[in-house]
């Protein structure tokens, strides 16, 4: 059969998703470069939404400090405190009440909670499943509730403090949480069994997006993320703080490294999450003693703080002088070396699922930005990333001396 002459091959380009896409919560700029229907590469430029979170940290009082690191995400808005408040009790060694730690590890799986369903709201909308969005954004709306009870605010709960927490869980609260508990399990099972029998979901994740468990090896990937390619970890299980120790909780792993995968992960993390909260829950009604040291002074030292965020490892690193605020204060979230493994895993994609690709990372862009200095009035490069890291030596050479 001859070639209609007017018929034209597929030509290569770059499809721009970003800065601003309705797909993404917030500002970041992928470049998908196709081939036809294909991605055969992709740019990835993040650096829209940087705050100088960690400098303004070094202005802060060490309490002050745990306000501004919760704003660095609205989701996960106790990933960070979690990890600044572990990191300055690890440099000023101070080990909190057993019943701050039933407080924390609910506070924390709450969120988890939170989290999962509403990125499984998201992907059920990108995936055209407007359904499953408002169904799980429903079910989401009790565990909102459930922080507003217990710490006045549905967002953003200012619950942790170094050497505890901020408030009590009251007694008389616990029979409504652990009801609320029961309901929301209802609906996870329904989740449950959409995605793991849905034909139409099957066709729409399984083998799209695949990560291998050596992909993650390189890339440095963590959370449910790295879990969904079969990698066992989790800092809850392997570096333990709060009560995370102190129940019986199983970290959730599967095969594959694709979309699927990632979905399955996050909906079996959820009964966990539920299982940890009420076993927290039971031993409050009996724990004794305070939930907070009222710490006042912190020392000259230098700290870490871990903790598995809904996306994966939050890490904090703290130097003290004595002056009670950091005077070096170091965050990298989990999306900071998760997002760069779409450079994987969306390539030989379809247009069509690159976008689910990108979102299954779960990605907070907010959480992982960082600086370049750049001269006002001429655009010109003042410094690139060697010369930060440089900079950032010599300090830690010039306090090393000063303590």
């Amino acid at each position: 059969m001859e070639k209609d002459k007017n018929m034209q091959e597929p030509k290569r380009c770059v499809i721009p998703i970003g800065p601003y896409h309705p797909l993404q919560e917030e500002p970041e700029f992928f470049k998908l470069h196709v081939d036809g229907e294909k991605v055969t590469g992709i740019d990835i430029e993040l650096g829209y939404n940087h705050r100088g979170i960690e400098k303004l940290s070094e202005a802060k009082h060490f309490d002050q400090g745990i306000f501004l690191v919760e704003r660095i995400c609205g989701i996960c808005s106790t990933s960070h405190p979690f990890a600044f408040v572990n990191a300055v009790e690890d440099l000023a060694g101070i080990e909190i009440p057993e019943r701050a730690k039933y407080i924390r590890t609910v506070v924390g799986e709450l969120e988890r909670v939170h989290s999962h369903l509403l990125w499984l709201g998201l992907a059920g909308h990108f995936l055209g499943y407007n359904t499953v969005w408002m169904w799980s954004w429903k079910y989401r709306e009790p565990v909102l509730d459930i922080f507003e009870k217990i710490s006045g605010n549905r967002q953003h709960y200012a619950m942790m403090k170094v050497g505890g927490v901020r408030r009590d869980i009251a007694l008389e609260d616990m029979p409504w949480i652990e009801k609320t508990l029961d309901e929301l399990v209802k609906g996870v099972d329904m989740f449950k069994g959409a995605v793991m029998d849905d034909p139409v979901i099957w066709a729409r994740t399984k083998g799209i997006g695949i990560l291998t468990p050596q992909d993650i090896k390189e890339y440095g990937g963590v959370g449910p993320l790295a879990r969904a390619s079969g990698i066992d970890e989790d800092v809850r299980r392997d570096d333990p703080y709060a009560a995370y120790n102190m129940v019986d909780w199983k970290v959730q792993t599967w095969q594959g490294g694709d979309i699927f995968a990632k979905a399955v992960v996050r909906i079996l993390e959820l009964y966990e999450s539920v299982k940890i909260i009420r076993q927290c829950l039971t031993r409050l009604k009996t724990a004794p003693g305070p939930f907070d040291l009222k710490v006042k002074e912190i020392p000259a030292g230098e700290g870490i703080g871990r903790h598995e965020a809904p996306r994966g490892e939050v890490f904090h690193y703290v130097r003290s002088d004595r002056a009670n605020r950091p005077v070096r204060h170091k965050i990298r979230a989990p999306s900071y070396v998760n997002v760069a493994t779409n450079e994987k895993s969306v390539i030989g994609c379809t247009i069509s699922d690159a976008l689910i690709v990108l979102a299954a990372v779960d990605p907070c862009y907010c959480c992982t930005e960082r600086v370049a200095v750049v001269d006002a009035g001429s655009g010109k490069h003042l410094y690139n990333g060697n010369d930060l890291i440089r900079l950032s030596h010599e300090k830690t050479e010039r306090l090393k001396k000063q303590l």
